[in-house]
């Protein structure tokens, strides 16, 4: 008889390590102003209430990871704001369609469970959620032996949003001649992470040891639901754009109508210094406009005059400016001028 004890533990996989880890989950996600807000988690299925006084109310959905950046807060060791990332990433998406984030869920898979690891994560995402207005409802964390190597994970998020069938952003809204307001962003956002690590890999570059990587690469994606959603309640924009992956070219033109252009003013853009940095360090200008937000984290498209009115309601460092208008024109983008990255 072959006597040797198999045994899940054995082959990698620690069920009591991950049950800890909803425990705390359970635990940190409900400490706000001594009310239990997020009471769903650990159970085989969330329920969430619908909001009221929504009228006609639609559902909208979105997912996104943080793609390579992950690979930077392991160099770094630092996990506390990719959470942030991770919510960011799916709730800037909702509010294009003119949604507000109702529920989130998570989706973690590691080699072996890492608790100090995972709870920075988590409190990440349940600080983006917070910020967002969302509902942490569930999520799954999935031990993988064998799929990552030693330190390794991914991360994955899902979010669903509500909004009245009369306040839902379509094309139609959009007019000639309403002007495209750029919002900053607070740095890469989560896009373009590979170019970075290829660059910073050829240079031979140790960012643990160069402040201004460490202190750049990791910035969370600012999160822009509570600006936009007032926007949209006050109906003082036309239609509005998230500039992920594609930058601000292959974002924009997926909301012009057919027979319009986005004629956008590059010389206007405010850029910051990591997007100098990896300029000045061999990346092209056409990669960077294809490749990263270039200091744009969002676009607002609004009627010419509402532009006071929709700037009272960013703080100093978000105001919009404009960079560009409406034409009509059969190309959906017209890139005109260049980036100043001096």
């Amino acid at each position: 008889m072959n006597k040797k004890k198999f045994t899940y533990k054995k082959s990698g996989v620690n069920i009591n390590a991950a049950d800890n880890f909803v425990d705390f989950i359970s635990n940190v996600s409900s400490k706000k102003k001594g009310k239990k807000k997020f009471s769903n988690i650990g159970g085989f299925g969330s329920i969430t209430s619908i909001p009221h006084g929504i009228n006609q109310p639609k559902i909208v959905a979105c997912t996104d990871g943080v793609g390579t950046k992950i690979e930077i807060a392991n160099t770094l060791k630092k996990y506390d704001t990719i959470g942030i990332d991770l919510v960011a990433m799916s709730v800037n998406d909702l509010i294009v369609q003119g949604a507000r984030p109702l529920l989130f869920l998570d989706y973690i898979s590691i080699n072996k469970i890492d608790l100090k690891k995972l709870k920075s994560i988590i409190k990440g995402i349940i600080k983006g959620c917070r910020l967002s207005g969302s509902e942490l409802v569930g999520g799954e964390t999935a031990e993988m032996p064998g799929t990552y190597e030693k330190g390794k994970f991914d991360i994955a998020g899902f979010a669903v949003g509500i909004v009245g069938r009369n306040k839902i952003l379509n094309k139609k809204k959009i007019k000639k001649n309403n002007l495209i307001l750029a919002i900053p962003s607070s740095g890469l956002h989560s896009n373009g992470f590979s170019l970075v690590r290829f660059l910073i890999n050829q240079k031979k570059i140790n960012i643990k040891k160069n402040k201004f990587l460490k202190s750049e690469l990791l910035k969370p994606t600012k999160i822009y639901v509570n600006e936009v959603l007032q926007l949209i309640d006050q109906n003082l924009i036309n239609g509005c754009a998230n500039i992920t992956g594609g930058g601000l070219s292959d974002n924009i033109k997926r909301i012009i109508p057919d027979k319009m252009s986005a004629e956008i003013d590059l010389n206007q853009i405010k850029t910051l210094s990591i997007f100098k940095w990896l300029k000045n360090n061999g990346v092209s200008e056409k990669e960077m406009l294809k490749t990263f937000n270039c200091g744009v984290g969002f676009c607002l498209i609004i009627n010419p005059r509402n532009l006071k009115k929709v700037i009272k309601y960013f703080s100093r460092k978000y105001k919009p400016y404009v960079i560009g208008k409406i034409s009509k024109d059969i190309n959906k983008v017209k890139l005109n001028g260049s980036i100043n990255w001096s």
